[in-house]
């Protein structure tokens, strides 16, 4: 999974895919480590929806930006447009049916 930084790295991937979920984790979080490799999985299984990662410690701008105050977030963007926010640590099934609710 790609790991982005600045808002201008987002809006390039925003640009480039129709559907991204970003995820808003920082290396100390616990639920953030679980939820790690639940995302690798559904990016392995979900071929037209792009995950990143964004660490809150490095890039406090983007946090900031999208309101972000607990992790792990969720980002959910369809056709460059937050379309929802996911709080706390999500289950595969959990994030599959936000997948099929948010971004289909």
């Amino acid at each position: 999974m790609e790991h982005i930084t600045t808002k201008e790295e987002l809006v390039k991937l925003l640009e480039a895919n129709d559907k991204v979920i970003v995820d808003f984790y920082a290396t100390w979080c616990g639920p953030c480590k679980m939820l790690a490799p639940v995302l690798e999985q559904v990016a392995n299984e979900v071929n037209d929806v792009l995950i990143v990662k964004v660490d809150t410690d490095q890039a406090q701008e983007l946090a900031y930006e999208f309101n972000v105050m607990s992790i792990p977030t969720l980002v959910f963007f369809k056709n460059k447009n937050k379309v929802a926010v996911e709080i706390g640590f999500q289950g595969k099934a959990n994030i599959l049916e936000n997948i099929n609710n948010y971004l289909r």
